[in-house]
This record gives C-alpha cells, structure tokens and sequence, in this order.
C-alpha cells in the first residue's frame, strides 16, 4: 500500500513524460526539479501568508482589515540542488513572518549538514567549495563555510565540559602534533586526547585539549578538570611517555597504576635497527615482554642488554629506566594485559584525526583545531557501539583485583 506522501508525489508528477526531458532539464539550472521546488515553497509562504491575514489572496474579507498583501521580495536560497529564487509575500504591515524559509535564512534545512559532514571529513575550504560548485552549481563563499563551521564550536565546548562518569577501568592518554599558528606565527601544537574506557567496555573520548608545550603543571590542569567534571577514579592509565603524565596523575588520582605502552616502546627501540637485524632484535625483546612474572622479564631484559649493548647500549638502557612504568602489566593475567597492553586503542583514534589534519598545511587558530577535531571524533565515536573484545572476562579480572573500587 502506497504512503501517502507517496501518492502526493504520484500526483504532482502523473502529467509528466520523462521519456522526453533530458537529464538536464530534469536537474539542470532551469529544471523540474528546481521548479516544483520553488512552486512548493513559494506555494507554503503562501499558505502562511493566508493564515497570518485570516483571508485568502483577492478576497474581499481583506477589505479594510487593518492588513493586506504587499507584493512579493525575491530572495535566492541555496539548497542542495542549486541555487533557488524564491518570490517572498509581504504584507503592508511588515508583521508575516515565514516560518518554512525564515527571515534572514539563505540556505535550505540540511545545507549546513553537508558542509559540516565534508568538514570533518577532513575537507579544506576550498575542496568544500569546489565540491559544491561542481556538485550543485552553487557558489559558496570560504567565509559562509567558515561561519557554518564555526557553530560546532559551541557543540565541541559543551561536549568538553559535559559530566562524566565516576569510575573508568582503563584510561588511555595520548597527543598528535599539528600545524597551527600562535599570534600570526607558525607553531606546532598538541592534540592531547584521553580515551577512556566505561564500565561496559565501550569508549568515550574525554576530552581534548590543544597546548603548545607539555609538563607536570599542563597534566595537572587536565587531571584537575577530569575530576571536576565527575572522575573520581581511574584503575589504570595507559600513557606514551609524556612529559609530567606519571606526576599528574599520582597528584590527582594516587591510586591509580600507570602502563607505560610496550608497542611504543618497540618502536622507539627499533628505530635506528638495520632491516637485517631487526627481526632477531624483536624476537629477543618479545621474551622481555611476554615473560609470565616480572622477574622473568627483567632477567630476560638482562640477557637482551648482554648480547645486544655492543652494537645498540639505548634500547636496554631505555627499557631500565622506564621499567618502573613499564612493568604494570606484569601483575595482571592475560585478559586484563590485552587491554593495557598498548595504546592501540587510542592509536587507531589517532588515525582517523591524522586523516582529516593531512591537508592542511596550517590552522589559523586553535578554534579551527578544535572543530575539525572534534567533528572526526564525532564521527569515529559513531562506530563505538560495542563493547572491546573479551571484555567481560577482562572486567571479571579487574573485580579481582580492584574489588574495592569497581562500583556495583
């Protein structure tokens, strides 16, 4: 059975032969589409225009009324199919107000969404207009597309300051660097992300925050703000070596244990690893972290340091000096060491805002970082449904061990 808006079409369109209009005089400048577009809207303005003066049009109710039709006002309205002169109705005393295209409103319901959606898709300003121009044959000036963009950034800062949640089993804190700019000259500035992970094991991203340089003072800012906004408790924090990470979060969240990312720790170590020797290099540090206790680790870290310090003395060294963070996961079994393993969580996050970042060469300003930030979070966020994988096992485990502060 048809709906009926179905059959409201069938009827607008049951005198048309499309089998004589061409493709353009179906979408093109001048065609149907654009008409019954602009038919219907001008059809409704003029509805409400009746509806506002109690009468219709010519009838002799509006005779000395107080109020009467005035002509009409062109105005062009940019919708998704083009550019659209709508003839606008008046009245004499100024007093209609459209409600289906209002005062002011130059682009159609949606419009808007489409900008924003190339936008965080990682789009420049200019490929949204040329996108635009050849798409729909509508000239949108950069500062129209800057001013629709510019509205996420209320969303984005009520998003920052939103409540949070008051225990998180796993927290992950990372940083990517971008191209921006301080007072009109260019620097390079953090993205400093914390993802966490709920008690239903699905992840939230909470918060972002854009800074210049990092150290005990900025994290403490950041932990401040975490428990200002309802964190009360993080079991475990995932962190990539960041400067005044480990002080801040001992200062804010004492009980806390921190695991430092033994796949960024790898990547570090091989890093200036000829190809042919690299392979082995991994096979040996894969006993370090892979050892079930951590004595086993430390005296497999040992023999890595004996047989490889000749040719490569910065890697042992490097995993000494950070093995008080290093050897967290060493306490845990196996479901639990999988989450806190690394930070590959937030890395693939990491991915998705690297992806929209890539071409541009500078942001203006750190407004224009946090929208097209929080736009790809916005939609990486969408993906995150379910649960991580085996988290109910990881959960039982962690009951285990933290059985005083996993809430009930």
């Amino acid at each position: 059975m048809a709906k009926p808006k179905d059959d409201l079409i069938e009827q607008l369109l049951k005198d048309v032969d499309f089998s004589k209009l061409t493709t353009e005089q179906i979408t093109g400048e001048s065609g149907l589409l654009k008409q019954l577009t602009k038919r219907i809207v001008e059809k409704a303005m003029n509805t409400e225009m009746k509806d506002h003066l109690g009468y219709e049009i010519n009838n002799p109710d509006g005779n000395n009324s107080g109020n009467s039709r005035n002509g009409t006002s062109l105005k062009t309205v940019l919708t998704d199919i083009g550019d659209i002169d709508i003839a606008v109705p008046r009245d004499r005393n100024s007093e209609y107000e459209p409600q289906i295209i209002k005062k002011h409103q130059r682009r159609f319901d949606g419009f808007d969404d489409k900008i924003i959606s190339m936008y965080a898709r990682g789009m420049t300003t200019r490929d949204i207009q040329g996108h635009l121009k050849d798409m729909y044959g509508v000239d949108v000036s950069p500062v129209l597309i800057s001013n629709v963009t510019d509205d996420v950034i209320k969303d984005a800062k009520e998003w920052q300051s939103r409540l949070l949640d008051k225990t998180y089993p796993v927290v992950y804190f990372d940083a990517i660097v971008v191209n921006g700019r301080t007072e009109g000259k260019a620097a390079k500035k953090s993205v400093y992300i914390a993802l966490g992970l709920d008690m239903q094991g699905k992840k939230d991203v909470l918060g972002l925050w854009i800074g210049e340089s990092e150290g005990a003072k900025f994290w403490m800012g950041i932990m401040t703000e975490l428990k200002n906004r309802g964190v009360e408790d993080i079991l475990i924090a995932c962190i990539d070596g960041l400067k005044g990470l480990p002080e801040a979060i001992n200062a804010v969240y004492p009980k806390t244990h921190i695991q430092l990312c033994i796949v960024h720790m790898i990547r570090n170590s091989t890093r200036f690893v000829s190809f042919k020797e690299r392979k082995t290099l991994c096979a040996d540090l894969k006993q370090i972290y892979l050892a079930p206790s951590e004595k086993q680790g430390r005296d497999a870290l040992d023999d890595f340091s004996e047989k490889w310090d000749i040719k490569y003395p910065m890697i042992s060294k490097s995993w000494k000096s950070n093995w008080e963070n290093l050897n967290e996961f060493f306490a845990y079994p196996p479901d639990i060491r999988k989450v806190i393993y690394t930070t590959n969580a937030i890395e693939s996050l990491n991915f998705s805002l690297r992806k929209v970042t890539k071409n541009r060469s500078a942001f203006p300003n750190d407004d224009a970082i946090l929208k097209i930030m929080f736009l790809a979070l916005t939609n990486a966020s969408k993906k995150w449904t379910m649960p991580i994988r085996d988290w109910g096992a990881a959960l039982n485990q962690l009951a285990l061990y933290f059985e005083d502060r996993i809430p009930m």
